[in-house]
C-alpha cells in the first residue's frame, strides 16, 4: 500500500543531478527515513545522471512510500539508449567512465531493483526496505534469484565458454560466434590461451591458467578475434562441478566497455552506532568510505571522490596523488568529469603564488569563469565552483581532492572544513594502499628488469635486438613503440622499428611516423613528451573526415577514412621519448605512445627509462660485435687464396674447415697458384696453434711463398727462405708444418711433381690398382732452426693416379682414446680408386666426420689431385 509519492521532473543540464539529490534527500528526511538516505541519493545520483547527462532528455523522479519500504523511480525519455552501455555511436569507452554504473549500484545497494520500457519512456526503479533493526543499521539488497534479472537489449551480447579443467574449451555459444567470428568447431577441443590476450602488466601474478583455476574471478582481458585483432573483454568466471564430479570453468565474457553487464562488487552490511561495543566509537574512516573499504587503491580513490562529491552535493569530485618528489600531481581518480579528465596527467604542486595556487592549502574558487585557467583540470567542463584540501600524512603532502559544481558560487570555507575533515580520515589509508601498490609494482618491475636483461644479453644481433626492446614494451609498458637508432654524431635518427599491440595498426602507425620529423636526440635521462605523432595524425584524420564530407581535396584511389581515423586513435594519447645512451653517446630513441585521452604513470615511466639504459649497451654491443665481427670476417677473407685457377690435364679439388665460430681463417692453410707458363706451385701448410696469431703466420707463408717462386727460386729455396721470415718475427712466431711442391703436366697425360715435405704429414699417392704410399720424405719443419739443408723429391703421377695432401686435423681426428692417423687415413684413400678429386676430398671429410659425434676442434685442409685417365679409344 502506497502511503506517500512525491514527484519531481528536471532538466537535461548537469547540474539537475544535484538538484535530485537534494529532493530525494528532503523528501526521505521528511518521511523519517535518514537511515536509507545515503544508498537512495547514491542511486538517485547515478540514475539522474544516466537520463540528463549521457541520454540527454529530462529526467522525472518519483519517490513512493509503502508499508515496507521506499521505492524510487528515474524515468528518460529516451527508451531505445542502452542502459547502462554506450550509444552506438561510439566503439571506444574508457572502463573508468561515469555513465553505466546505476544498475550496478542498484543491484549492490536495493533490496529489489528493475527496467521497464513504454512506447515513450524507460523507468529505472529500486526498492529500500525499512530495516527492522534498530534506526541506522544499514544493509544490502539480497541476492536476486536469475528469474528476476532484467532481461537485457538484444544488441548485448553474452558470450557462454565453458572450460574444462585442462584449460580447453568444451562449450561455445552464439554469441561468442557473433563476438569474436569463429564458429564452435574452430574453437572446441583447443587451450583458451590460444585466443586470450592476457594484460601482461608488472606486478601482476595472475594469469589465464590461474583465473580458471579460481572460484570466482572477474576482470579485464582480451580474446584475439578471427581477423587477428584484440577484442577487449571483461569477464566473470565460475568455478563448476558436473554432473560426473569434474570441475570446469564457466565463462561469461562481454565486451569490455559493457562490463557493467556482468560487473557485481560486494557489498556487506555496515556496522551502526547501535552495534558498536559500548564505549567503543566508530571509525572515522569506514563512517566516510564506508565498509567494508575497498582492498585495491583504485577502488578506494574511486569510493572516495564519489562519497566526496555526494556529501558536498557537487557535481563532479577529482582525486590526485602526489610524486615521489612532491613536485607534481597525478590524476588518479574522479567522477562527473569527460573520460577521467585524462587519467595519470600531472600538474604541479606549486601553480603560482598564494594559497589558492597551491595544493598544499585548502582552497575555495567560488566561481571559475572570473579567473580562467584557475583549475586546469576543470577548463572546458562547465565546472563554475571547487573546493580542493590537501591530502597529508605527518605534514606531508601526499595528494588532493576536489569537489566542483556548475552553479558559481556553491561552496565557502564551511564546505572546505568539512572536506577537509574528510579528508585527514582518509589520507593514512590512501597513503598506505599507495605504498602497497607500489611495493607490488616495484617487485613486478624488478622481475621484470631481470627477465629483461637476460633476454638482451641473450643476443649480439642489432635487429634482434631491436625486436625484444619493442616487444618487452609492448604491451606491458604502451600501447606501441618505435625505436629510432643513430649511426654517428653527423646522422640523421633513423626509424628502424615500429610495434603496436595491435597488428593490423603497424603498418599506419609506420606511415605516420615516416611523414614526421625524428625527436632530436637530447642526451638529457628521463622522459618527455613529444607532441609530433598525435598532432600528425590529427590532422590526417582531419583531412580524411573533410574529404569524406566532400570538403576537401579528393583522396587518392585506394584510400579511405579508416586508416587514418584509426591511427589518430591509436596514437592519441601521451606519446614519450627516452634517449638510448651507451658509452656517452646518444644511440637512438625509444618511443613509447598511448591511445587517445590516456597517460603514462610516473612508475611506468621510471621503469621504461631503466630498460631503456639497459637496452641501450645492449644495442651497442650488438653493433660493436657487429662491427668487428665485419672487419674480422674481411681480414680472414684477405688471408685466404683467391680462386683456384684451373690445372690443364689434372683435377684439383680442396676442402678446407678452420675451427671455432666464426672463424673463416685459422692455423691451417692451402695455395694453388701458376708459376710460370706450364708450372704450377702448391701447399698446403699447419701452423702451430689456432686463431689470429696462428691466422697471422698463415698471411705471411701464403704470400712469401707465392713472392719467391715466382722469383725463380727452387723448393729447398723457397722454404729455406720462408723459415727465416719466420724466425725474423721473433716472439711472435709459430712454428710451421708445410708441404710445397712445383708441378708440371705432361703431353703424355702424366704430372710431374717436385715437393717438400717440412715436418708436415706425408702425401699419400694412390694408384690405379688401389695401392697407397707416401709420395715423399720427412723433412724438418720451418721456425724452429736458423740453418736448414732441404731437398726436393720428384714423383710422376700416371693417369688415374691421385695425390692426398691434408693437414694434422684430419690425422689426429680422435674419438676418446681412438684417433684417426695415417693408417685410417690410408684404409679410406684405399676405397677411393676410379673417384674423380673431388669425390676423393669428400669422401675423406665424410670419414674424418663421422669418425667422432663431437664437432672438430682443430683446422683441417684436404688438397686432392688427380690426374685423368686417358680417354677410351
Amino acid at each position: 500500500m502506497i502511503t506517500a509519492r512525491a514527484a519531481a521532473t528536471f532538466e537535461p543540464v548537469g547540474r539537475s543531478v544535484a538538484s535530485a539529490r537534494a529532493f530525494v534527500r528532503d523528501t526521505l528526511q521528511g518521511w523519517g527515513h535518514g537511515d536509507i538516505v545515503d544508498d537512495a541519493v547514491v542511486l538517485t545520483s547515478e540514475l539522474v545522471t544516466n537520463a540528463v547527462v549521457h541520454a540527454g532528455t529530462s529526467a522525472d523522479v518519483l519517490c513512493l512510500r509503502t508499508d515496507g519500504g521506499v521505492r524510487i523511480s528515474v524515468a528518460d525519455r529516451y527508451p531505445e539508449r542502452e542502459i547502462p552501455l554506450q550509444h552506438s555511436g561510439r566503439t571506444v569507452v574508457p572502463p573508468d567512465r561515469e555513465g553505466g554504473r546505476g544498475l550496478l549500484l542498484c543491484g549492490a545497494l536495493a533490496s529489489l531493483w528493475g527496467v521497464e520500457y513504454t512506447a515513450a519512456q524507460k523507468h529505472v526503479w529500486f526498492q529500500l526496505d525499512l530495516p527492522e533493526r534498530p534506526a541506522g543499521t544499514r544493509s544490502a539488497g539480497p541476492a536476486l534469484p536469475v528469474d528476476a534479472l532484467p532481461a537485457t537489449d538484444g544488441r548485448v551480447r553474452v558470450a557462454v565458454l565453458q572450460i574444462d579443467r585442462g584449460g580447453c574449451v568444451t562449450s561455445w555459444n552464439d554469441d561468442a560466434r557473433d563476438l569474436f567470428a569463429y564458429g564452435p568447431e574452430q574453437v572446441v577441443g583447443k587451450p583458451l590461451t590460444d585466443f586470450a590476450a592476457w594484460p601482461h602488466t608488472p606486478g601482476t601474478g595472475t594469469g589465464i591458467a590461474e583465473a580458471l583455476r579460481l572460484s570466482r574471478w572477474e576482470g579485464s582481458y582480451g580474446i584475439r578475434g578471427a581477423d587477428g585483432r584484440v577484442v577487449p573483454v571483461y569477464a566473470s568466471h565460475l568455478r563448476v562441478r558436473d554432473a560426473d564430479g569434474e570441475a570446469s570453468t564457466v565463462c561469461l565474457l562481454v565486451r569490455d566497455h559493457e562490463r557493467a553487464i556482468l560487473q557485481s562488487p560486494q557489498r556487506t552490511p555496515a556496522p551502526d552506532a547501535a552495534a558498536q561495543p559500548e564505549g567503543r566509537p566508530s571509525d572515522p574512516f569506514e563512517v566516510f568510505i564506508g565498509s567494508p573499504a575497498p582492498d585495491d587503491l583504485d577502488g578506494l580513490l574511486q569510493r572516495t571522490v564519489e562519497r566526496a562529491r555526494d556529501m558536498l552535493d557537487g557535481d563532479a569530485a577529482y582525486l590526485l596523488l602526489a610524486t615521489d618528489d612532491e613536485t607534481e600531481l597525478e590524476v588518479r581518480a574522479s567522477t562527473g568529469l569527460p573520460s577521467a579528465r585524462q587519467r595519470f596527467a600531472r600538474v604541479p604542486v606549486e601553480a603560482g603564488s598564494g594559497r589558492y595556487g597551491s595544493a598544499r592549502m585548502p582552497a575555495v574558487h567560488e566561481d571559475l569563469s572570473a579567473v580562467p585557467g584557475s583549475v586546469p583540470l576543470l577548463s572546458g567542463t562547465g565546472m563554475r565552483s571547487v573546493v580542493t584540501v590537501p591530502l597529508k600524512v605527518e605534514g606531508r603532502l601526499t595528494g588532493s581532492l576536489g569537489v566542483a559544481a556548475e552553479a558559481a558560487g556553491r561552496y565557502s570555507n564551511e564546505e572546505a572544513l568539512r572536506l577537509q575533515f574528510a579528508a585527514d580520515r582518509i589520507a593514512l589509508a590512501v597513503e598506505r594502499a599507495r605504498l602497497t601498490e607500489l611495493e607490488r609494482l616495484r617487485r613486478g618491475s624488478l622481475s621484470f628488469l631481470v627477465e629483461a636483461s637476460d633476454l638482451l644479453a641473450g643476443t649480439l644481433d642489432r635487429d634482434q635486438t631491436l625486436a625484444l626492446m619493442a616487444q618487452m614494451t609492448v604491451p606491458t609498458l604502451a600501447t606501441w613503440c618505435a625505436v629510432y637508432t643513430v649511426a654517428d654524431q653527423t646522422s640523421e635518427p633513423e626509424l628502424s622499428y615500429v610495434l603496436h599491440e595491435d597488428e593490423d595498426r603497424i603498418d599506419g602507425l609506420k606511415t605516420l611516423l615516416m611523414k614526421v620529423d625524428p625527436p632530436e636526440p637530447v642526451p638529457t635521462p628521463g622522459a618527455r613528451v613529444w607532441t609530433a605523432p598525435t598532432d600528425a595524425a590529427h590532422d590526417a584524420a582531419l583531412r580524411t573526415s573533410l574529404r569524406n564530407l566532400g570538403l576537401g581535396s579528393p583522396a587518392r584511389p585506394g584510400t579511405g577514412p579508416g586508416p587514418s581515423l584509426a591511427t589518430a586513435s591509436a596514437v592519441g594519447g601521451e606519446t614519450v621519448v627516452l634517449p638510448l645512451v651507451a658509452r656517452n653517446r646518444v644511440i637512438g630513441m625509444l618511443t613509447l605512445g598511448k591511445p587517445s585521452e590516456e597517460h603514462f604513470r610516473q612508475e611506468i615511466l621510471e621503469l621504461a627509462e631503466d630498460l631503456s639504459r639497459r637496452a641501450a649497451l645492449a644495442l651497442d654491443n650488438a653493433r660493436l660485435y657487429s662491427e668487428r665481427t665485419a672487419i674480422s670476417q674481411s681480414l680472414q677473407r684477405s688471408l685466404l687464396p683467391p680462386e683456384l685457377p684451373e690445372v690443364p690435364g689434372v683435377e684439383v679439388e680442396v676442402i678446407y674447415r678452420a675451427a671455432g665460430e666464426g672463424n673463416e681463417v685459422g692455423g691451417d692453410f692451402y695455395d694453388l697458384f701458376p708459376i710460370r707458363d706450364g708450372a704450377y706451385g702448391f701447399a698446403i701448410g699447419d701452423v702451430c696453434g689456432t686463431g689470429p696469431e696462428a691466422a697471422a703466420v698463415t698471411g705471411l707463408a701464403r704470400h712469401a711463398l707465392r713472392l719467391l717462386a715466382r722469383e725463380g727460386f727452387g723448393g729447398p729455396a723457397v722454404l729455406e727462405r720462408l723459415n727465416a721470415a719466420i724466425l725474423d718475427e721473433g716472439a711472435r712466431s709459430r712454428f710451421l708444418t708445410l708441404l710445397y711442391g712445383e708441378l708440371w703436366p705432361q703431353r703424355d697425360g702424366s704430372a710431374v711433381l717436385k715437393v717438400v715435405c717440412a715436418g708436415h704429414p706425408l702425401p699419400l699417392r694412390l694408384r690405379q690398382d688401389g695401392t697407397v704410399e707416401p709420395a715423399a720424405e720427412p723433412q724438418p719443419l720451418l721456425g724452429v732452426m736458423d740453418d736448414l739443408e732441404l731437398y726436393e723429391q720428384t714423383i710422376t703421377l700416371d693417369p688415374g693416379d691421385v695425390l692426398l695432401c691434408v693437414t694434422d686435423g684430419v690425422t689426429e681426428r680422435r674419438e676418446g682414446t681412438r684417433m684417426l692417423g695415417d693408417d685410417g687415413l690410408t684404409d679410406v684413400l684405399t676405397t677411393c680408386t676410379g673417384l674423380t678429386a673431388g669425390a676423393v676430398a669428400a669422401r675423406v671429410l665424410r670419414a674424418v666426420e663421422r669418425f667422432a659425434a663431437e664437432p672438430a676442434s682443430d683446422d683441417m685442409a684436404i688438397l686432392a689431385m688427380r690426374v685423368p685417365e686417358f680417354p677410351a679409344g
